[in-house]
């Protein structure tokens, strides 16, 4: 495969609307770019073709090395929304715009709810459910309100309520409130 072929497909890659993070691990806004990235998009305005793809193949290769030693972390939306079910539910400190920048698209990246099924359940001697899910987050009921016996395979839908709380219905039934643990 030609050198033209290998950057051309790492060129289409970053044209794609990646997210760039720099090592620091906080996105960079559109006007302070990681400087690997920034430096590729410089390459754009460079009339002359030969010229334009010798910067592009030097900047792909620089890229390509950064992301290797991991001072440069390329992730996508679908990456992005994924690691949002897995925090889920979590009260975090600030993230500084760590998963995604901000854009008016934003709200429909935005996790409401999740959908998934029950790993374990066990009833604690407070009378409260704690619940693990498939992916290992740990619910715990906060109120003492009965439900019938959660089973590991049964599904559950967790979503946000008001005031930072969260309801969960388990198999179907009434919604119940609930915690998201750390672990």
């Amino acid at each position: 495969m030609s050198l033209y072929r290998v950057s051309a497909k790492y060129l289409v890659g970053a044209a794609l609307g990646i997210g760039v993070f720099a090592s620091s691990g906080l996105a960079q806004p559109a006007q302070n770019r990681p400087e690997a990235f920034q430096k590729l998009l410089d390459c754009k305005p460079i009339v002359e073709a030969a010229e334009r793809l010798a910067c592009y193949d030097r900047q792909v290769a620089a890229m390509e090395t950064a992301e290797s030693d991991s001072s440069l972390v390329i992730v996508d939306k679908k990456q992005i929304k994924q690691a949002k079910k897995g925090l889920f539910g979590l009260n975090l400190p600030s993230m500084n715009g760590l998963l995604g920048r901000g854009s008016k698209d934003d709200d429909d990246d935005d996790v409401d709810a999740i959908e998934t099924v029950i790993k374990s359940a066990r009833l604690l001697p407070s009378g409260r459910w704690l619940i693990i899910l498939q992916d290992d987050a740990r619910w715990l009921q906060t109120e003492t309100k009965s439900i019938f016996d959660p089973k590991p395979g049964q599904p559950i839908r967790i979503r946000k309520a008001a005031l930072g709380s969260f309801f969960a219905n388990i198999n179907g039934q009434t919604a119940i409130r609930m915690s998201r643990q750390n672990q």
